[in-house]
């Protein structure tokens, strides 16, 4: 599975983005797929997840009610709708495909990076 992350940029606090995860391999419907961030000088942190069948998904407190993930098997894409942005919120953006439910993922795309100006 090859994982290829899109849709950062710059945007003011309060703003939004659409992150997009685009995947090719056959298998790839089969994994549930994740999205991480990493602003500059912190550890990665978990943002949000979504099973392989879509219909269950999981937030950062951080994040829960600002952050929608979605997935499109036909297009074997994953979304990551971002709303009212906070500045915080700044990282580099990644997502990755495997298991949500023992938290492993195998397979990572490059990251998308997200500035949020104050």
């Amino acid at each position: 599975v090859q994982l290829q992350a899109s849709g950062g940029g710059l945007v003011q606090a309060g703003g939004f983005l659409r992150l997009s995860c685009a995947a090719s391999g056959r298998t790839f419907s089969n994994y549930a797929v994740g999205w991480f961030r990493q602003a500059p000088g912190k550890e990665r942190e978990f943002v949000a997840a979504i099973s392989w069948s879509g219909i269950y998904a999981s937030y950062a407190d951080s994040v829960k009610g600002r952050f929608t993930i979605s997935r499109d098997s036909a297009k074997s894409t994953v979304y990551l709708q971002m709303d009212t942005l906070k500045p915080e919120d700044t990282a580099v953006y990644y997502c990755a495909a495997g298991r949500m439910e023992v938290d492993t993922y195998y397979y990572w795309g490059q990251g998308t990076q997200v500035t949020v100006s104050s």
